[in-house]
């Protein structure tokens, strides 16, 4: 992955700004308060460049390409943001705060902002249903990183020692826990869940697969049931070095888990659970656009931007 830094959007922001008018509005410019086409453009000195104003006699309001969007109020340069988006959607494993702060010459509190409101634009609030008729879904859980603090897992070793008792953190209590679906030659869809039980994995099936698919999963008892539900549910036994029977297998899902991880514990490292779920969404959303090239899953992801105002607080304080 490499961005073209001579790419006029990422030098100039008038050309940043006609690429993101030209990939939100197709068939012209919409007024984000009303959603009218009728508006025009303000031009002169005493007007910023891209002002509109609509026309609709009940709205009457300015606006330019950013308003209603995750860009709305920043004030980073649009050709920073849009060399971040192709950034971060071009780079297989995810690309960190820190390199980004680096490479735009931002502040990394800002930088971890920007990277943020971008993910947040890839997040899909209309996702159709996953499988149908003759289509297979396989479903499975990963476990990743540890819940417990590295100052807090010092503070409990050192308590356990003195008590004469081991401290340890071994099992997937003590781990972030992601639960994923992937329509075969489809779509992938994870989520991150407080635990993985029957309740929960069987709501994430039911409300985003459609009951005439076929199920694939691995032996664990967790889909036992819910797999009745479907039109054919098939496993195969991992724990006995099983992995692959006819077109039972979660083969799929293992190679997404591998890039997931990688990019988790090589770029990322440090991930809040209560940020968890964006991060999944961007592994999910670089999978999902796996045909396009580089450009175009960039501005798949400006199309994303409208209607997800993102503020630092909310940012800061919860997914």
């Amino acid at each position: 992955m490499t961005a073209d830094i001579y790419n006029p959007i990422f030098l100039d922001k008038e050309a940043a700004r006609l690429h993101l008018e030209a990939t939100r509005w197709p068939e012209g410019a919409v007024c984000p308060h009303c959603g009218s086409f009728n508006a025009r453009e303000l031009k002169g000195k005493s007007h910023r460049a891209g002002l509109r104003q609509c026309n609709e006699t009940e709205c009457r309001k300015q606006f330019t390409v950013t308003v209603g969007t995750v860009f709305e109020r920043s004030k980073v340069p649009l050709n920073k943001w849009l060399l971040a988006t192709h950034l971060l959607t071009s780079s297989k494993k995810g690309m960190s705060a820190h390199q980004i702060h680096r490479m735009l010459g931002v502040t990394y509190k800002t930088a971890w902002f920007m990277c943020h409101r971008i993910r947040e634009a890839m997040t899909d609030t209309t996702p159709p249903p996953m499988g149908g008729p003759d289509k297979i879904v396989e479903a499975d859980e990963t476990y990743y990183g540890n819940k417990v603090s590295h100052k807090k897992k010092r503070a409990m070793k050192r308590s356990a020692t003195a008590k004469g008792t081991k401290g340890g953190f071994s099992g997937v209590g003590n781990k972030y826990t992601v639960v994923s679906l992937v329509e075969r030659g489809g779509s992938i869809r994870s989520f991150h869940v407080d635990r993985a039980d029957r309740a929960n994995i069987r709501e994430i099936l039911v409300r985003n697969v459609s009951r005439k698919s076929n199920l694939m999963t691995d032996e664990s008892r967790l889909y036992t049931i819910v797999g009745e539900e479907f039109n054919r549910h098939s496993k195969v036994n991992h724990s006995r070095g099983e992995y692959v029977r006819g077109d039972a297998y979660t083969n799929t899902l293992e190679g997404y888990y591998s890039i997931f991880k990688r990019g988790m514990v090589g770029t990322y490292q440090h991930c809040g659970e209560s940020h968890l779920q964006r991060y999944v969404t961007e592994f999910d959303f670089r999978y999902n656009g796996r045909a396009l090239n580089d450009n175009e899953r960039r501005d798949a992801c400006l199309r994303g931007i409208e209607g997800k105002r993102l503020t630092y607080r909310r940012t800061n304080k919860a997914a």
